[in-house]
C-alpha cells in the first residue's frame, strides 16, 4: 500500500484552520467554508483542508458534528507542566496549575521532551471518560542535558546507554566527541544537539568516570547524575588559594574577643569542617554566658566572586557513604574557616545569658574572634557525660543539663521527636562494605543540636519580630508547614494496625500524640517503618522568605544560621543579619526568594544522591550473600512487588509479585497491602517475613529477594 505523502505545510495549515474556527466562535463549518474564509480557491488546497479536517477528527482535534461539518473539539488549550515519563515511553504532564488533571502524551507526541522537562502542551479531550490527551508543542526548559551511563563504541560511531531508566533514548556520539573514552567505560555525556527529525540526540563525552563497578567510578556517577560537579573550576580554586591562612590585624578590628574564654567543638569522629563551637563561662550574678560561634564564611566569600557563584550553584555539601563533596573548596572548608583547636578563627556568633532554668535573659549577635581549646568527638564528649569526669567536665555537664531543659520545653510546646536510624557502613580501604550498622544519637549529639536550635531560633526571632506588613524585613527562613490532613488521616489509620492510636484533631494534639508514638515504638521492629512514614506524611521543610514558622520544631520563627561551610542559605542569613545590624533597611525579597528556591531544590538533590550511595553500598554488601536467608519487614508495596527491609542490616530489596507463586497477588493501595486473589492471603506494610537474597544488580542499585513460605 502506498503511503500518503506527508504535506510539509500540514502543521501551518492546521494552525490556520484552528484560527478560522476560533475567530468564528467555533461554529460548525465544512471544508468549502473553511477554504473560503482562508481565501484558498484552488483544488489542491481544498483537498488538503478536507484531509486535515477528516484526519484531525480521528485524532481528537476536531469533532464531526454532522456529515461534512466540523467544529474544534474544544477551543485550543495550552497547558504548561512537567514531564513524568512512564516505562512504556509515553508520559504524563503534571500541569503547573495544581487543580488541573494530568495529561497523557503518546510516545510519538512527546517531540523530544525528556523526563522532568517543563513543556507547553496542546490539549484535546478524548472520547468520554478517557484521560485528557495532548501533544508537546514546545520545550520551555530542559531538566537536564547531562547523563551518566556506558559508552558502546563501534568502528564508525559510538552510542551511549544512559543509566537513568527514565531517559528512554540512547545518545549518538560521533567518534571525535569521545574525549578519550574507551568501549564499555562509564562516562558523563552532554546532549549537544537534537536534529528535528532524528530519533536520537547527539552528544559528547564530558567526563570519563572510569571502569564500571569500581567504587570511585560509581560514586562519581551518582554525583554527576544528580548534577553535582566533580571538581571546582580553576578560577574558584585560584580565588580560594589566594585567601591567607593568617588573620590580619584589620580583620580583628570591631570584633568581640572570646579568645580567653573556654571554647570547644564537638563533631563526628571523621569531620574535617568544624563550623560551630560553644563557649561557656559562669557570670558573677550566677547565670551562664553561652556563645554559639559559627565560622564567619561571609567574611571570606564575598557576593559576585567566583567562589560565591560556585557555592550558590552547589548550594550544599553532599555527604555520600564514603566521601564529602564540599560546597566550598577544601582550603576554606577544612582550613581557613574550620574552627580547629588552638588557632585564632573569625566567627559570627550568637551569645546568650542563660539562667539555671535555661531561660534566655539577654542575647547578642555579631562578629567575633575565638580560639578553641579542644576538639571533642561525639564519643569523647559522651564519655565525659557518662563518667561525669574528663576535660571540661564541669562545662559539658552544665551544658548538657541546660540542653535537657531546652529539649523538654520544646517538646512541651509541641515539637515532634523523630528518631530514625541512620545507616552507616564499615568500609575497607577500597570502599568495599564489610558491615552495616545503625548510628545511635546520644546526649552529646543532642546537646550540640539543642544549642544550634537555640541560635537558629533566636536569630530568626530577632529579625522576624522587627517590622510588620509592608515594613517586614526580608529574611531567609527555614519554613516547615503544618501537615496535610488527608495524609495524616491515612498515616493514623495505618498506625492503628500496630495498635497505636493517634489524635489528629488539632496541630498541637497531632504533635503530642506523634511524640507519644515515637517514644512507644523506640527499639521496636516497626520503628524505622513508622518513623519514615510519619516523616513522609509531614510537609517538607524549605528555605523561603515567605514563611517563618517550623511546625516540626514548634517554633514561630526559625532559620539556618549555624552551618555556612556546608549550606548556602546560612551564608545568606549571615549577610542579611549583618546588613540589619549595620542599620540597613528593607532589601529585595524576590531576589532572596529565588535563591532560597534554588537552595531547597539542591538540598533535595543532595538527599537523593546520599540515598543512592547508600542503596549502592547495600547492594554491594549483599552481592556476596546470594542465597542467604534473613528476617525482614514489609516496607513498601507497589503494583509489581513489595519492598522488604532486612531487620539486621536495614538493606532494602524487592520481592516481585511474579515470583510469588502460591497465588495471583494484586495491590490493595488503600490498605498498603498485596492480596492473593484466590486464598486471600495478605502481606501488609509492617508484616514480618522471611526472605532469601536472590539477585543483585549493582548498576541499577537493585536487590531482589525471594519470599520464603
Amino acid at each position: 500500500m502506498k503511503q500518503k505523502k506527508e504535506n510539509p505545510y500540514k502543521e501551518v495549515l492546521t494552525q490556520l484552520i484552528v484560527d478560522v474556527f476560533e475567530k468564528s466562535g467555533n461554529q460548525a463549518l465544512n471544508y468549502k467554508q473553511v477554504s473560503a474564509k482562508l481565501n484558498l480557491a484552488d483544488t489542491d488546497s481544498k483537498v488538503a483542508i478536507a484531509d486535515i479536517l477528516s484526519d484531525a477528527s480521528k485524532s481528537g482535534k476536531f469533532l464531526q458534528v454532522s456529515r461534512g461539518k466540523f467544529k474544534l473539539r474544544q477551543l485550543q488549550v495550552y497547558v504548561v507542566g512537567k514531564v513524568d515519563m512512564t516505562a512504556d515511553g509515553s508520559a504524563y504532564i503534571i500541569p503547573e496549575d495544581e487543580l488541573e488533571d494530568d495529561i497523557h502524551i503518546a510516545p510519538r507526541k512527546l517531540r523530544q521532551a525528556l523526563h522532568n522537562d517543563i513543556v507547553k502542551v496542546h490539549v484535546y479531550e478524548r472520547s468520554r471518560g478517557r484521560k485528557r490527551e495532548g501533544e508537546v508543542v514546545e520545550i520551555i526548559q530542559r531538566a537536564k542535558t547531562d547523563f551518566t551511563g556506558t559508552i558502546d563504541i563501534s568502528k564508525s560511531y559510538a552510542f551511549f546507554l544512559p543509566d537513568d531508566r527514565k531517559m528512554i533514548h540512547d545518545i549518538f556520539i560521533p567518534l571525535d566527541n569521545l574525549n578519550g573514552a574507551k568501549d564499555g567505560e562509564k562516562v558523563l555525556v552532554s546532549i549537544v544537539e537534537w536534529p528535528k527529525n532524528a530519533k536520537n540526540p547527539i552528544g559528547q563525552v564530558k567526563n570519563v568516570l572510569g571502569k564500571k563497578g569500581e567504587n570511585n567510578t560509581e560514586m562519581n556517577a551518582i554525583l554527576a547524575d544528580f548534577g553535582f560537579p566533580l571538581e571546582f573550576p580553576k578560577a574558584v580554586e585560584k580565588e580560594a588559594n589566594a585567601i591567607p591562612l593568617e588573620i590580619q590585624q584589620k580583620d580583628i578590628e570591631g570584633r568581640r574577643d572570646f579568645r580567653s574564654i573556654t571554647t570547644f567543638t564537638i563533631d563526628p569522629i571523621d569531620a574535617k569542617d568544624f563550623d560551630d563551637a560553644l563557649s561557656f563561662q559562669k557570670l558573677e550574678n550566677g547565670n551562664y554566658e553561652i556563645g554559639v560561634h559559627i565560622a564567619d564564611v561571609s567574611h571570606y566569600v564575598k557576593p559576585e566572586t567566583e567562589l560565591d557563584k560556585e557555592a550558590f550553584q552547589r548550594a550544599t555539601s553532599v555527604y555520600l557513604v564514603d566521601r564529602v563533596i564540599p560546597m566550598l573548596p577544601e582550603r576554606l572548608s577544612n582550613g581557613v574557616c574550620s574552627l580547629r583547636p588552638n588557632e585564632d578563627k573569625l566567627c559570627f556568633s550568637a551569645v546568650f545569658e542563660i539562667d539555671e532554668k535555661a531561660n534566655v535573659l539577654d542575647q547578642w549577635f555579631g562578629r567575633t574572634i575565638i580560639n578553641s581549646d579542644r576538639r571533642f568527638t561525639y564519643e569523647e564528649a559522651q564519655e565525659v557525660i557518662e563518667n561525669q569526669a574528663g576535660d571540661f567536665a564541669e562545662e559539658i555537664l552544665k551544658l548538657n543539663e541546660l540542653a535537657y531543659i531546652l529539649r523538654e520545653r520544646k517538646f512541651k510546646n509541641g515539637a515532634i521527636a523523630f528518631e530514625s536510624e541512620e545507616v552507616k557502613f564499615h568500609l575497607d580501604e577500597n570502599g568495599k562494605p564489610l558491615g552495616v550498622y545503625t548510628k545511635v544519637r546520644k546526649d552529646a549529639h543532642k546537646l550540640i543540636e539543642d544549642f544550634m536550635l537555640l541560635a537558629n531560633r533566636k536569630v530568626a526571632e530577632f529579625i522576624g519580630k522587627q517590622g510588620r506588613g509592608k515594613n517586614k524585613l526580608t529574611f531567609v527562613y527555614r519554613f516547615h508547614d503544618t501537615p496535610n490532613p488527608e495524609t495524616l488521616t491515612t498515616f493514623s489509620q495505618f498506625a492503628s494496625r500496630f495498635g497505636h492510636k493517634l489524635s489528629i484533631k488539632s496541630d498541637k494534639e497531632t504533635a503530642k500524640s506523634l511524640n507519644a508514638l515515637m517514644t512507644k515504638i523506640e527499639g521496636s521492629k516497626e520503628q524505622n517503618l513508622l518513623t519514615s512514614l510519619a516523616i513522609r506524611s509531614m510537609a517538607k521543610a524549605i528555605y523561603t522568605t515567605k514563611g517563618s514558622s517550623h511546625y516540626g520544631l514548634a517554633f514561630d520563627y526559625y532559620t539556618h544560621f549555624t552551618s555556612p561551610i556546608r549550606r548556602y542559605p546560612d551564608v545568606m542569613v549571615h549577610r542579611l543579619l549583618q546588613f540589619y545590624l549595620d542599620g540597613g533597611k528593607k532589601i529585595n525579597a524576590e531576589h532572596y526568594e529565588k535563591m532560597s528556591e534554588h537552595s531547597s531544590q539542591m538540598e533535595k538533590k543532595a538527599a537523593e544522591a546520599e540515598r543512592a550511595s547508600i542503596k549502592y553500598k547495600q547492594a554491594e554488601f549483599l552481592q556476596d550473600q546470594i542465597g542467604v536467608e534473613y528476617k525482614g519487614i514489609v516496607s513498601g508495596v507497589t503494583e509489581w512487588g513489595m519492598y522488604v527491609e532486612i531487620e539486621e542490616n536495614k538493606c532494602e530489596g524487592m520481592v516481585r509479585l511474579r515470583d510469588i507463586t502460591d497465588d495471583f497477588y494484586t495491590l490493595d493501595e488503600k490498605n498498603y497491602a498485596i492480596i492473593g486473589q484466590r486464598k486471600k492471603k495478605k502481606y501488609q506494610l509492617g508484616d514480618e517475613v522471611q526472605i532469601r537474597v536472590k539477585k543483585v544488580d549493582l548498576e541499577k542499585r537493585q536487590i531482589d529477594f525471594t519470599l520464603l513460605g
